[in-house]
């Protein structure tokens, strides 16, 4: 089989590659790809920026939906033929206590598809059977493969965070994690919904226009902070989620954050901060991390994509087979679409 393989930290050290079909155990499945979306991380991976440990050679790709082709001995949940979406914890220790308490995204010790272990940009991935979770009828995989980065979304939003109908909120980064965000922010009431971008963000902040945000900020290099500060009663938004990652990003958060707001950081950076952290003492401001989902959080988001609640047609931009991998990578890159999927 052909799959896509990360093999070296040096940049762009990703090729196509033939690959025996992987064996599974007892407990996993072999799940035949057919649809792969590509995340934030696959770049970074690509163009050797990623702040993550790597397990070198590795197949790309954690966001994927397939058709169970094989289950092992001991699986009765799955069965051959099955429509299937997969989380992204290939690898857990058996006594985490972070397991024992369905926070195994949050173990130290988890390892994920693409970087850890062999990912899914690939025509077959071996995959645990409890990972897996049944794809609704009618949710084409395509879009299912989309449930990861949604989960992402929802755990940053509407578990992680405390937001209530009428509450004002700033999103900063529209890329597609910061897009969804949005997009669960407004599903959850959000009064006025703020998405903040650079100029070279023009395209993804009219997505956002369309997803539903009030305001779009930052094509134009308008004065954000002095933006906020006439909203409402000047004090500042009630929540901001930083899906862009960088240092600059939580600075302007805890600039436009009310006293006893929140920040909730979803996006990765590796940059030192150099700023003070005065304001958060000052105001009040609850800040939290906020990393991956657990089993739940899966079955919701199915449940709001295969109603349709969760529009992903302005997301989803493009479909290509995996040979053109290296076009696809490049679009999302530049911002010329928003998501892309492979199908290997």
């Amino acid at each position: 089989m052909l799959g896509l393989v990360n093999y070296a930290k040096a940049p762009y050290s990703v090729e196509l590659r033939e690959l025996p079909v992987p064996e599974i155990g007892d407990e996993d499945v072999l799940l035949k790809v057919h649809a792969v979306a590509i995340c934030g991380s696959d770049l970074h991976q690509f163009a050797g920026k990623q702040s993550w440990h790597v397990n070198y050679p590795v197949v790309l790709g954690h966001e994927f939906a397939g058709v169970v082709a094989k289950q092992g001995a001991r699986v009765n949940t799955f069965s051959e033929g099955d429509r299937v979406v997969s989380e992204t914890a290939a690898v857990l220790p058996d006594d985490s206590p972070f397991l024992r308490r369905g926070l195994y995204n949050l173990d130290p010790k988890r390892l994920g598809f693409g970087y850890g272990v062999n990912g899914a940009m690939a025509s077959f991935v071996r995959v645990p059977a409890r990972c897996l979770h049944m794809v609704p009828a009618s949710l084409a995989l395509e879009k299912a493969a989309l449930t990861e980065p949604c989960c992402v979304a929802y755990n940053a939003v509407c578990v992680n965070s405390h937001l209530r109908p009428g509450d004002s909120v700033a999103v900063i980064g529209p890329g597609p994690i910061g897009l969804l965000c949005a997009a669960m922010a407004k599903l959850s009431g959000a009064g006025h919904l703020i998405v903040i971008g650079i100029p070279a963000d023009a395209g993804r902040l009219e997505v956002a226009k369309r997803i539903g945000a009030d305001t779009v900020l930052g094509v134009d290099g308008e004065d954000v902070v002095g933006w906020v500060k006439k909203l409402g009663d000047g004090f500042g938004v009630d929540l901001v989620i930083d899906a862009a990652g960088v240092s600059a990003s939580l600075k302007l958060a805890l600039d436009i954050v009310r006293p006893a707001g929140q920040i909730t950081k979803v996006g990765w950076g590796p940059q030192p901060l150099n700023f003070s952290l005065d304001q958060l003492v000052q105001k009040g401001v609850t800040l939290q991390g906020s990393y991956s989902h657990n089993w739940p959080i899966w079955e919701k988001v199915l449940l709001l994509l295969s109603d349709g609640k969760i529009d992903l047609d302005l997301i989803l931009n493009r479909v290509s087979p995996l040979a053109d991998w290296r076009q696809v990578f490049d679009e999302m890159s530049t911002g010329a679409i928003v998501k892309g999927v492979l199908r290997p």
